[in-house]
């Protein structure tokens, strides 16, 4: 099974905080690249509820799906490869595949896909860089109406990582701004939207 301990600390940055980094970091337009993430869950929300997350992202020129589960440290990540063409279709038809690894995790934790549908979307222009401590990214991001720029670290060790990501946000003269995930902001962004209905 493709599993693996996604370990990351992220902050919010302002645009200005956000061109700062791309300048410390030397990282020119062509080491940005687009991902179209897709976010699905039930009705009732029970994925939420479960502090899951289930994604389609797709690039220019692959694509994944990925379910994203709470671990002691971190999120424990299991996916699949996707083609982009089987991608755009699960994303059209709202109907996700009946085999793979994300299927199997479904089913043993008594989540039934075909109550799943596609609840939003979020787009990301992202740089990543390899440092010592861990992979940077840095991000911009577009979902609903908003607009907004982040930084990550992905990291080994959590204990550790903290200390480096610190140091990392000192070193930039960054303020650390907690960051709800991405399907966190993007749901918030839509619920509001709602609210204003």
């Amino acid at each position: 099974m493709s599993e693996n301990l996604e370990i990351e600390f992220k902050t919010l940055l302002t645009a200005t905080e956000f061109s700062h980094a791309v300048s410390y970091f030397h990282l020119k337009e062509t080491d940005f690249f687009t991902q179209n993430n897709y976010y699905f869950d039930s009705a009732d929300f029970q994925l939420r509820e479960k502090r899951f997350g289930l994604r389609v992202r797709t690039l220019a020129n692959n694509a994944e799906i990925t379910l994203k589960i709470p671990a002691a440290d971190g999120l424990l990540e299991i996916n699949d490869s996707l083609s982009v063409e089987t991608a755009q279709q699960i994303v059209a038809t709202q109907t996700l595949l009946d085999h793979g690894n994300v299927y199997g995790k479904l089913k043993s934790l008594g989540i039934d896909k075909d109550n799943l549908h596609l609840i939003g979307s979020l787009t990301t222009k992202r740089a990543e860089k390899k440092l010592p401590q861990g992979l940077l990214a840095l991000d911009e991001s577009w979902y609903n109406q908003e607009h907004d720029f982040e930084l990550e670290l992905e990291v080994a060790d959590a204990i550790v990582g903290r200390k480096e990501f610190l140091f990392l946000l000192d070193t930039l003269n960054i303020k650390e701004t907690p960051s709800p995930n991405k399907i966190q902001r993007m749901m918030l962004s839509s619920n509001e939207n709602i609210k204003k209905l």
